[in-house]
């Protein structure tokens, strides 16, 4: 195969087990203050005493610098995001509102570090005890991955929908920002630790997309910091199950392979920067203070189905910073 080796049908299932495992993990922690207590605070306590110093220290392919950062980095964001969600005080804060994309900024940092290391090396060799192969596809990669961060915008936005799980909606996120971020994702994972891509890669990433996309709109971040945290916590705890288990799939190690999947990144990010400086320079905009695309259909649909007052959606022009100021 082009991406994989050969997929058998057993890692099929388990590669729709994890994708059904953590949508549903991911709704309980959502929808109940208690799920995310017990996963996000207890489970990590007791994993982090008792587990990970034995499954995630030295020699093992977990036991790196990169995914102990991730972990704690993805829990601060569903524990921030916890914060900003439950405690009105704490959202009435400005200031929070930097909090979200922060976090997420860090993370796209983590993983251009990871890429532009990779790709320094000149050839193939192994990095943390992973073979990697590197390429002109790491620094596509990796400048895909800064476009991406550039083009965050509209965190001002930001606001807690009125329903009973307080989600942390973000409208001007929109489905073509995160497609861009889910190739770029997808890429970094196959280029630096390509065989877990077919599941920390493929399966990861559509479980907060499906949900950004059909479940709960405008909550991709929440959905993705939940899906990402839950995901590395398993693998810290059960490494073999991506890399040594009958149900490990492999990447195919094909330059081709890992240029095409850099070249889908970099082209996508590429077009919503075009797009969003065009949106900005068309309006007027500045993208640290202002939403970019509250003209968008998308983007009204979503403060809709989120806020119990709709009456300002039809002029385009909503004021979801100020709703999260005062709850």
């Amino acid at each position: 195969m082009f991406l994989f080796e050969s997929i058998p049908w057993y890692s099929w299932i388990a590669w729709f087990a994890v994708l059904g495992a953590l949508i549903g993990l991911n709704e309980v922690t959502r929808r109940w203050k208690a799920g995310g207590i017990l996963l996000f605070i207890a489970l990590p306590i007791i994993l982090t005493l008792f587990v990970w110093p034995t499954t995630a220290g030295a020699g093992s392919s977990t036991g790196t610098w990169f995914h102990w950062v991730k972990v704690y980095s993805a829990l601060a964001g569903c524990l921030g995001f916890m914060a900003i969600r439950y405690f009105p005080r704490v959202a009435a804060k400005k200031w929070v509102l930097w909090f979200p994309p922060a976090i997420l900024a860090i993370n796209i940092i983590e993983a251009c570090i990871r890429d532009f290391q990779v790709g320094s090396m000149g050839a193939d060799g192994i990095v943390d005890g992973v073979h990697m192969l590197s390429g002109p596809w790491n620094w596509m990669n990796g400048i895909a991955g800064l476009i991406n961060l550039l083009t965050i915008c509209g965190w001002v936005g930001i606001f807690i929908s009125r329903d009973k799980s307080k989600d942390m909606i973000w409208p001007d996120m929109l489905w073509f920002w995160i497609i861009a971020y889910d190739l770029w994702n997808f890429s970094y994972v196959y280029n630096c630790v390509g065989d877990h891509s077919f599941y920390a890669g493929a399966a990861l990433l559509i479980s907060c997309t499906i949900p950004a996309f059909f479940i709960k709109r405008g909550a991709w971040l929440q959905h993705r910091a939940h899906t990402l945290a839950l995901w590395m916590m398993f693998t810290m705890a059960v490494p073999a199950f991506v890399t040594d288990s009958q149900f490990a799939v492999h990447a195919s190690g094909k330059p081709e392979a890992l240029f095409t999947v850099a070249a889908l990144s970099l082209t996508a990010n590429l077009c919503v920067l075009v797009y969003q400086l065009r949106t900005i320079r068309r309006h007027r905009l500045n993208p640290l203070r202002d939403e970019l695309y509250t003209e968008l259909t998308k983007y009204k649909e979503v403060v809709a189905e989120n806020i119990a007052d709709t009456s300002t959606i039809s002029t385009g022009v909503t004021a979801p910073a100020d709703e999260l100021a005062r709850r």
